[in-house]
Order: structure tokens, then C-alpha cells, then sequence
């Protein structure tokens, strides 16, 4: 083996954590891959062996070339992201959880986080998620950004504080979860208005993208409270049977896939045995690169 081959498996060994990283600071599935491969190819013109700590150097890559490619999207934009975005979402069969799977799931990251993160500037979103999703010191985190350490973790403050005011505590349990869920699409067939409205919280948002070229017209669309979001929910009747159960980012969520071809995933937030939000992605050609695994009945 030479030593290019070398240096390949050690950076194997790296990668689910570069995708982790990059996943959580881009919201993009493809944008994430890509700025893994950026941190391949530079590390590869790199003298490696002068890395002493190859993980961390890794993780302070992708996270610039991340930051980079945040920075480029603020720039490109005439006009914020608006309130219809939902992140790419990571989904998986529903089946029964053993306890190595739960842990996995405890550390994964939901859509709610996501479409939180992306409120934040590109730097603040970098110091929260290097420093308080991975533990990086703000040292390391602070040469990216070019600020001074406590700059730096001041950046972090302001995010965590966004953060944590915008996303409440979701019920962990899946079970728990599941039993809203299937209450949920159980009276979404039934035309059950009332049931609906027994299930959402009274502050809901519901949040449907169906694509960049659309977004803004009717297929697209951002409601609140539990009346509005029942009357959308009742609408979705006579695609309710297609739906089926699915872990989404760690969650119980649904995707609706009549024949087989997906038309949407549903990542739902339950607090208290009630939902109180729920993000639909529609856009046909971001659900066709999600490689969607196949699902249960």
C-alpha cells in the first residue's frame, strides 16, 4: 500500500464526522459531500505528516470551506431566506430500535435545529456548531473567523441563545412520537377536523418547501396555529394513505410516496404529546438526490 492509500483510510476514518460537521453547518446533503471532498483534496496537497492531530485539523477544514460556502450564499442573496426553506432532511426505515441505534439517534440533529441554524451569520452558525456540537476551543475556531477567542465565544453565546429560544424541548421517545404521528395521519384520512385540532399545539408552524423555482406560490407556504394548519393537514386526505412512517433526522416522520415515487418528507416536532411544527419538503429534485431507503407497508 502506498502512501497515498495511507493516507486515504486515515481520512475514512474521519469522514462520518466531517459529514456530521458540514451537514449541520450547510443543511445540504450535496453541499455537505462536497465540502468533504474540498477537505480530501487539500489535505492531500498537504504534508500530512506534519499533522499531528489529523481529526482536528480535518474538522477546522471543512469548517472554513463551510463557512466559505455560507458566506457565498449571503452574498448571492438579494433577499433573505424566507420562511417557506426546509433543510435537506436524513431519513431512515422505522424499525424497532435496539439500544446502540437509540443513543445514534439521540445525537442526531433536527430539522427544527437546522432551519434555526440557518437564521444565524455564517460565523455564529460556525462557533455554535464546532464549539457546542463538537467541542472544538474556540482557539482553533477562532483562526477561521479571523476574530479574536473571546470574539469568538462571544459568537457562540449569541447563537446558543438563538438557538435555544427557538427550539423547545422535543419528547425524545419514539414510541411517544409514534403514537401522535399515526393519530395524526389516522385523522388526516378521516377528514377528522376536530382530532386534528386535538393533536396540534395552538402555536403549530407548518413549513412546506416545494422548490426554489416555486417557492412563494402555492405549492409553497409558511402557517401558523392549530386551526390554519388543521385546514391544510384535512386537505392532504387523499395522499394520507400513501404516507409512511420513516425516521426523519433522528425523529418519527413520515414520507409520502404513492408508487413508490416520494412527493414529500415529513419531519414533525411532538412536545407534550402534541405537534408543535412540521416541515415538508417537496421540492421533486431535492427528494430525488435524498436517496430515500425503502419503507415498510
Amino acid at each position: 500500500m502506498n502512501g497515498t492509500d495511507l493516507l486515504a483510510d486515515r481520512f475514512e476514518e474521519h469522514r462520518g464526522q466531517l459529514r456530521a460537521v458540514a451537514y449541520r453547518m450547510l443543511g445540504s446533503l450535496a453541499e455537505a459531500e462536497d465540502a468533504v471532498q474540498e477537505a480530501w483534496l487539500r489535505l492531500a496537497r498537504t504534508d500530512a505528516d506534519g499533522i499531528q492531530n489529523l481529526g482536528g485539523w480535518l474538522t477546522t477544514v471543512v469548517g472554513r470551506i463551510c463557512l466559505d460556502i455560507l458566506r457565498s450564499r449571503s452574498a448571492r442573496r438579494e433577499e433573505p431566506m424566507d420562511e417557506t426553506y426546509v433543510p435537506d432532511p436524513l431519513v431512515r426505515p422505522l424499525s424497532r430500535v435496539d439500544p446502540e441505534s437509540e443513543v445514534l439517534e439521540a445525537d442526531a440533529v433536527g430539522v427544527a435545529l437546522l432551519v434555526v441554524l440557518e437564521t444565524l451569520e455564517p460565523a455564529e452558525r460556525l462557533a455554535f456548531v464546532l464549539h457546542d456540537m463538537f467541542a472544538v476551543p474556540f482557539d482553533d475556531i477562532a483562526a477561521i473567523v479571523e476574530r479574536t477567542a473571546a470574539a469568538t465565544r462571544q459568537l457562540a453565546s449569541r447563537a446558543r441563545r438563538r438557538v435555544q429560544g427557538a427550539t423547545p424541548a422535543a419528547d425524545p421517545d419514539l414510541g411517544r412520537q409514534q403514537q401522535v404521528v399515526d393519530a395524526f395521519l389516522a385523522a388526516s384520512r378521516g377528514g377528522d377536523f376536530e382530532a386534528l385540532l386535538a393533536l396540534l399545539h395552538p402555536d403549530v408552524e407548518l413549513r412546506a418547501d416545494a422548490g426554489a423555482l416555486v417557492r412563494g406560490a402555492a405549492a409553497s407556504k409558511a402557517v401558523r396555529g392549530a386551526r390554519a394548519v388543521a385546514e391544510q393537514a384535512a386537505t392532504f386526505s387523499r395522499l394520507a394513505g400513501f404516507a409512511r412512517l420513516a425516521l426523519v433526522n433522528g425523529s418519527v416522520g413520515v414520507v409520502t410516496a404513492p408508487e413508490g415515487q416520494p412527493l414529500s418528507v415529513t419531519a414533525f416536532t411532538v412536545v407534550d404529546g402534541r405537534i408543535t411544527a412540521m416541515y415538508i419538503l417537496a421540492d421533486p429534485d431535492r427528494l430525488a438526490g435524498l436517496a430515500l431507503p425503502p419503507l415498510g407497508p
